[in-house]
């Protein structure tokens, strides 16, 4: 399965590209928006690609820019390291790749029987299937309550600890099978997979994702030139806060502006050929 980039011509819109100019991608998943950049920009622009997930570096290895395996987290200090800064532009794009779910064999799917590891960066962080099988029970609630906003949390997280009471979670298929017991039957025939809420709130946890997109976009913004213009795509409730509180912080101080003050969706015919679009909100700001 190709990865789509999700709002791609909305992104080319407000960061506008331009021969010679300097960009940043944050999160280089598939590659789509930064092979959009590249080609704006041409051989005399500049482009630093930054992703955690060392493995998928290695298959997106191209000429046109520099990659580099880290967390967006750093982004100062990697971008400042490789030359990059009075940048022109940044994109975040912070959903997961195609490659995550189709290729990585690493449980980010709840439609493949894989084991429960959902690391971005495999040599790092504790793998999700420790989440489920050591911790409390009260602490897998809250964590889906909050994180992955799942209304049945409290049910799902008593049905693991009973299962895994009875033999370790390992796998994918595993836990799906226990949310399926756990909620009720018109859950099960609702619009999104009845799994997804569980399994976003194990791998945003697994890879403390919002805590790195507060720390990455923020410092992001030092980056920029006056002018230049940061854009963040995400989808999930909590990242988004995170995006517009920093934005409308950073214009309160005049560091930035918000270029939009509403976030940009998919249009409907977008969501209709790409799933991850659905929950897409795209935010724009300039350095003042």
């Amino acid at each position: 399965m190709a990865h789509t980039p999700v709002l791609l011509n909305e992104v080319l819109e407000y960061l506008n590209p331009r021969p010679g100019d300097v960009f940043i991608d944050a999160t280089i998943n598939g590659g789509g928006h930064a092979k959009a950049i590249a080609e704006r920009i041409g051989k005399k622009g500049k482009l630093l690609g930054i992703d955690r997930d060392c493995e998928l570096v290695e298959k997106f290895q191209v000429s046109d820019f520099q990659l580099i395996c880290d967390t967006f987290a750093n982004i100062q200090h990697i971008a400042e390291d490789h030359g990059f800064t009075d940048v022109d532009g940044i994109i975040f794009d912070l959903g997961f790749s195609s490659f995550h779910i189709e290729q990585s064999g690493r449980g980010f799917s709840f439609l493949r029987d894989e084991p429960l590891d959902m690391r971005f960066d495999s040599r790092k962080d504790i793998p999700a299937r420790d989440i489920i099988n050591k911790w409390p029970e009260h602490e897998l609630r809250e964590l889906l309550r909050t994180t992955g906003e799942e209304r049945f949390g409290r049910s799902i997280a008593r049905q693991i600890v009973r299962e895994r009471d009875r033999v370790p979670i390992e796998r994918t298929f595993q836990l799906v099978e226990i949310i399926r017991r756990a909620v009720p039957g018109r859950y099960r025939q609702g619009r999104i997979h009845f799994a997804t809420r569980t399994f976003q709130a194990l791998r945003m946890c697994v890879n403390d994702e919002l805590k790195h997109v507060a720390q990455g976009v923020e410092r992001a913004v030092w980056l920029l030139k006056p002018g230049g213009r940061i854009a963040v795509l995400s989808f999930h409730s909590g990242e988004d806060r995170i995006v517009k509180d920093i934005f409308r912080s950073l214009e309160q101080e005049d560091i930035v502006k918000r270029v939009i003050k509403k976030p940009v969706r998919a249009a409907t015919e977008e969501m209709r050929n790409n799933l991850r679009a659905r929950s897409a909100k795209l935010r724009v700001a300039e350095r003042l």
